[in-house]
């Protein structure tokens, strides 16, 4: 085994708006809200059961315009049998590199590129394969 995709992230102007849509579209629900003075800045959705399930979670950060080169939408994975640091090895191993976008170096995740340049998180969770 090895990892999962546990979360997709998508940059957006307006998280309610597209929570509202995606929650109705799938039978998804709100799992997690952050906001900063009054404002929603991130809006976690997915299936009631939550976090780590089958089915990969939606996180809708508010970006007010699109990152120029950047897609707006990136892929976070979990590794399913072995800790963060063994996976991290091993997915640089198979051509990915770490990717510098302003981490402070505390964070619980790895922003990485996959050969391509493509964004994505390791993120500190083992879960469970299907």
């Amino acid at each position: 085994m090895a990892c999962r995709i546990s979360e997709l992230v998508l940059g957006c102007r307006d998280p309610e708006v597209l929570a509202r849509f995606w929650c109705e579209v799938l039978d998804f629900v709100v799992l997690d809200r952050e906001e900063d003075d009054g404002s929603v800045e991130m809006l976690e959705i997915g299936p009631r059961e939550g976090f780590g399930g089958p089915q990969p979670t939606i996180i809708l950060s508010r970006r007010d315009e699109p990152e120029p080169g950047k897609s707006r939408l990136h892929i976070d994975v979990n590794a399913t049998d072995r800790d963060q640091d063994a996976e991290l090895e091993r997915l640089l191993k198979l051509g990915a590199r770490p990717t510098d976008i302003g981490q402070t170096g505390k964070e619980g995740w790895h922003v990485l590129a996959d050969p391509e340049g493509n964004e994505f998180c390791l993120l500190r969770a083992r879960l469970d394969p299907l």
